[in-house]
């Protein structure tokens, strides 16, 4: 059972809502990250106070200090999750403790208060119950939810921030693949790393990606879709993608994916996959993968599919990975099947289209 907000919500409707004409032209071609709901919510947090002023309000600009701690030392974190409509009209979220758990691992990491779960969770309650129009119905289609919190004090120096804001807004996702699932090809970076032992990888914080979008950039110029990161002690072992889990599928079915080492996120798709696969009977082994072993194991057929997996497109199939000097796997590779098999198990679940065994959807509206 989920604990009740200790804290209440008041509530501030927009007065410039969106037409249901001019709402219904996004929701038909919603795209990613580039339209919003007409509201968001916001919470502050003190020392003095802890966190109070809980409220939906419309969504626009914040007002911020230009000595804001966050604008100077980075000082944030961040979640990411969705919300789907299914076929009665019902509106529900994916595993949002985890996403609530995560939110809390990331704040002590970062220094920040963590917020805790029946606030995490009512307060995406609260803007659905308000922009419940805006989840769209379309397959494959969400309306995206973006939790994260910042350091709000007005002060230069550097320590943790005394005054923090917590805040949600909403983004209708539109299909990750609109034309088909399409496997992609994968740049494995050899000289810039993602994140390092005792560093912030295992957080989601801002500083994270933008350490990514060079790489990435790199990755684009090899002609592939993603950059692909190695340890930062060795060069030797796999981690992550810049915003995305690691699966390779054996061609026994069984499943490899890298170990949580402390500098990798942990997923909440890739943990849903793994309980997913080991529902199935099959063998998921978590442990470090060195660069030659998939290079080996691609090429010779040990290793028969890839995959990264994340909230945005639940599953991405990898057709190749490529580095400097060399080529593992076929450009022309076809999506797995068991790949596309647990695609479909995760997202049948998520749309109300199977059952829910594990329990992992909570009802918004």
């Amino acid at each position: 059972m989920t604990a009740t907000a200790s804290i209440e919500f008041s509530v501030t409707p927009s007065t410039n809502r969106r037409s249901e004409e001019d709402r219904a032209k996004i929701l038909a071609n919603p795209g990613f990250g580039v339209n919003f709901s007409d509201h968001m919510v916001g919470i502050d947090w003190s020392v003095d106070l802890g966190w109070h002023n809980a409220r939906v309000q419309p969504y626009g600009p914040l007002s911020l200090d230009p000595a804001c701690s966050v604008l100077h030392y980075a000082q944030e974190i961040f979640e990411g999750l969705k919300a789907y409509r299914h076929a009665d009209g019902s509106v529900w979220a994916f595993r949002p403790q985890a996403n609530a758990a995560r939110m809390q691992r990331s704040a002590e990491r970062l220094a920040l208060p963590p917020l805790p779960e029946a606030e995490f969770l009512e307060s995406i309650r609260q803007l659905i119950m308000v922009d419940k129009d805006w989840v769209p119905s379309a397959p494959e289609t969400s309306l995206y939810l973006r939790p994260f919190t910042i350091a709000s004090e007005r002060f230069l120096g550097v320590r943790a921030a005394q005054k923090a804001s917590y805040y949600v807004i909403a983004s209708p996702a539109g299909a990750y693949f609109p034309k088909g699932v399409a496997p992609v090809s994968i740049w494995v970076s050899e000289h810039y790393t993602r994140a390092a032992r005792g560093g912030t990888g295992a957080a989601k914080c801002g500083g994270n990606y933008s350490a990514s979008l060079l790489p990435q950039q790199e990755a684009y110029k090899h002609g592939c879709s993603q950059v692909l990161f190695l340890d930062a002690v060795d060069g030797t072992y796999l981690e992550e993608l810049g915003g995305m889990n690691l699966f390779l599928v054996r061609k026994d079915g069984s499943l490899l994916t890298p170990s949580l080492t402390g500098s990798i996120l942990e997923g909440v798709t890739r943990d849903s996959l793994i309980q997913l696969a080991k529902d199935q009977g099959r063998v998921v082994e978590e442990r470090q993968i060195t660069l030659e072993e998939v290079q080996v194991g691609m090429n010779n057929g040990e290793i028969a599919e890839a995959f990264a997996c994340g909230t945005a497109a639940v599953i991405t199939p990898i057709c190749s990975i490529k580095g400097k000097g060399f080529v593992a796997g076929r450009d022309d590779a076809p999506a797995g099947e068991l790949t596309m098999s647990l695609r479909k198990a995760l997202t049948d679940i998520q749309y109300g289209r199977a059952g829910d065994p594990h329990g992992w959807m909570m009802r918004l509206a």
